[in-house]
């Protein structure tokens, strides 16, 4: 396969594409019609009791020869729980099928085709762990063939998406977890309880550190190497050439796959910051993004010259090479409020990751491997559903939030053979790659935004709705 020729977008011209969208182009009324036909009330391949096995095939592996690997670590942690059976796996890249291949039973059969996988009607449920652009496309197609589904976080690589993929999800009676796998942590699970039963007092400001962001490129093309199928990677997304920074775990500093640290790192600390504050089924009211000029000079020069210009407050286009080179922006500071004033405040200037929670009586702090407090009897007091005098939170159905703690893979599967609500299901998801794509795209306008989380779109403001889609290539469509 020959090497492709870079689709070059200036910001200009990836306003004026994603407004056609919103025209009527490429999501007309009667695909949207035919989805929602389609995955109305679907249902699973089949009913599954208490003590049927559930037969797993992973899309998206990656591994040892190239990748985050990241869906390789969901589908072993599935296959080491009682009751699970890895009957398929499906990469692009031939060396991460082999080598994921030899490491499960002989019978798992491989495919590059991920249509292969979702036609079978041995298959009760699908682990998706592709790069992000994918994430909304593949899942939707799990929807309509009655795959239950756990797919990775960024749930979405747009707002659009997410609506899209809610809806449908809505229409199911489906098994849906997103991989926020903090939300299973008993760390950050302490940390909501002490935030949302008063023991901080009022919560006036949620910090969430995440780790800086890598610079780099330009990166020259190379040949694309002949066991991996490049242009079904970029399926939705324009041409380019191929350079393995581009499809493998740096995916994701390249604005047209991903959305840098803030939807990678920021996806898990938005997620159990809206979790905390109660909003996690809707959103901020505002958004306004920094772009912070960082303390070393190791930019590339285009890199340079646009941040700069974008703290000076001017709005210099993408250059047209941006492709070639890592474009997410690598030191920023976003600072969202919601309706009750509440301030949630994510950066990554300090290289830290972990979230803080501060009240008017005290704070929590937890970070992957501690959790601290303003005061140690915080941690050591039980919080327990049986303390009366305490305000438990509630979930939209009603029942108890508290939880035994679960693993995260674990509470898929019980949803699966009992149909009780997952950790983290498509709609919260969803919002929380919202937060994530709304500081995105007030760093990429350079100003203040505002946000109305009902309608789930930007308010009288059509420059800012522009960016609520992308186009995709064709003949991809969701």
């Amino acid at each position: 396969m020959s090497n492709q020729k870079n689709a070059r977008l200036s910001r200009k011209d990836f306003i004026s594409n994603a407004a056609g969208v919103c025209m009527g182009g490429l999501f007309g009324i009667s695909e949207v019609a035919s989805m929602e036909k389609t995955t109305a009330n679907a249902k699973a391949s089949r009913p599954l009791g208490a003590n049927d096995t559930i037969r797993i095939a992973g899309i998206g592996i990656g591994g040892e020869a190239g990748g985050s690997g990241r869906g390789l670590s969901d589908i072993r942690t599935a296959a080491n729980l009682p009751g699970v059976r890895i009957v398929a796996l499906c990469d692009l890249y031939a060396p991460n099928l082999e080598s994921a291949a030899a490491s499960f039973h002989k019978g798992v059969t491989t495919t590059r085709d991920f249509r292969e996988v979702l036609d079978r009607n041995d298959i009760d449920a699908v682990i998706i762990g592709t790069p992000d652009h994918w994430h909304a496309l593949l899942a939707m197609a799990a929807l309509k063939a009655g795959k239950h589904v756990y797919c990775e976080k960024p749930l979405t690589l747009t707002i659009d998406e997410g609506k899209k993929l809610v809806s449908a999800w809505k229409k199911s009676a489906l098994s849906f977890q997103v991989g926020s796998q903090l939300r299973s942590d008993p760390r950050y699970r302490l940390a909501i309880l002490l935030a949302q039963n008063g023991k901080l007092g009022e919560i006036r400001t949620v910090e969430a550190h995440l780790p800086t962001g890598p610079t780099g490129g330009p990166f020259s093309a190379e040949p694309i190497p002949a066991d991996f199928d490049f242009n079904m990677w970029l399926g939705p997304r324009p041409p380019a050439d191929y350079n393995p920074r581009r499809c493998f775990g740096s995916f994701r500093y390249f604005m047209d796959y991903s959305g840098g640290n803030l939807t990678d790192f920021g996806a898990h600390m938005n997620d159990i910051a809206q979790w905390g504050l109660g909003f996690d089924r809707s959103g901020p009211i505002e958004v306004d993004a920094e772009i912070l000029k960082p303390p070393f000079d190791d930019y590339p020069s285009y890199q340079k010259t646009w941040v700069e210009s974008r703290i000076r407050g001017k709005k210099t286009p993408l250059p047209v090479d941006h492709n070639n080179w890592y474009d997410t922006v690598p030191i920023f500071r976003v600072t969202y409020t919601y309706e009750n004033g509440v301030r949630l405040v994510t950066s990554n200037n300090l290289n830290d990751y972990g979230i803080t929670f501060r009240g008017s009586t005290g704070w929590v702090s937890v970070t992957l491997n501690s959790i601290r407090a303003s005061d140690d009897s915080l941690l050591q007091e039980p919080i327990t559903i049986r303390e009366k005098e305490m305000k438990v939170p509630l979930d939209y159905k009603g029942n108890f939030i508290l939880q035994d703690d679960k693993n995260h893979m674990l509470n898929f599967l019980d949803s699966i053979r009992t149909g009780s609500k997952t950790e983290c299901d498509t709609e919260i998801g969803h919002r929380s790659a919202t937060v994530c794509h709304l500081g995105n795209i007030s760093m990429l306008l350079g100003r203040k935004l505002h946000w109305d989380p009902k309608k789930e779109e930007f308010v009288h403001d059509q420059e800012a709705n522009a960016f609520l889609r992308r186009l995709m290539r064709k003949p991809w469509t969701l």
